[in-house]
């Protein structure tokens, strides 16, 4: 039996890496560097998910008074800089490198669309040795827009040479990848371990999945249900 999708676009932070010990790793830097208290990793959870700016814009308004927009760009460049640069290795989730191998070996197209700036996402793609399994990456600053602006994953889907929205799916774990995939036209999976900031349940995704190595075996079922 063909595989129903002809590409599969994925967020990182959340749904390939559990990327909030990094993030609060490399966050409490910057905030110690601009005279602020630390945060903890469940607080930096609640966080993720809106790209790097609203990130350290909602760490100092957590540890005091927020950033004025002037003083945005020298903090944010801090904790870029300071996460570019950061030695710990990425964690994958459970089952991730097997499965997207597996994908890609049945002739998926797989695609990546993060609100996590693309120069940090390719950074991590090749220290986890993947940067060879996506078509097409798109990351919080290489367009315009990011999620949940539906038009970040459309840049993905054209440059994975999509031509039937229905025959491609995002892969994610919070509200903006599920917003994105339906203006996109696109079904669309909810990893239940990622950062969802609300119960899973509640995003209106089409399928929910509790391990990444079942995706194969969900996406078949929901070709089936359609």
């Amino acid at each position: 039996m063909p595989f129903p999708f002809q590409a599969l676009v994925f967020d990182l932070d959340g749904t390939l890496i559990d990327s909030a010990p990094d993030m609060t790793r490399v966050l409490n830097r910057t905030l110690a560097e601009f005279g602020r208290p630390a945060l903890t990793e469940v607080q930096v959870r609640t966080m993720v998910g809106d790209g790097s700016a609203m990130l350290v814009r909602q760490a100092f308004a957590a540890t005091g008074a927020p950033l004025e927009d002037e003083a945005v760009q020298p903090v944010l460049r801090h904790y870029l800089d300071t996460y570019y640069d950061d030695a710990e290795p990425p964690v994958l989730y459970a089952g991730v490198a097997e499965t997207l191998e597996a994908l890609a070996g049945r002739g998926v197209r797989l695609g990546l669309c993060t609100n996590k700036p693309e120069r940090i996402t390719r950074k991590l793609l090749g220290v986890l040795g993947m940067e060879g399994l996506f078509g097409a990456v798109a990351g919080g600053d290489t367009l315009a827009v990011k999620k949940p602006d539906g038009r970040h994953l459309t840049w993905v889907l054209e440059r994975l040479d999509v031509l039937m929205p229905a025959r491609a799916a995002m892969v994610g774990d919070n509200a903006n990848d599920v917003k994105a995939a339906r203006s996109a036209g696109v079904p669309v999976v909810a990893m239940s371990y990622g950062y969802p900031r609300m119960p899973v349940e509640e995003l209106g995704a089409d399928l929910i999945l509790d391990r990444f190595a079942d995706l194969p075996d969900g996406l078949l079922q929901l070709a089936t249900a359609d």
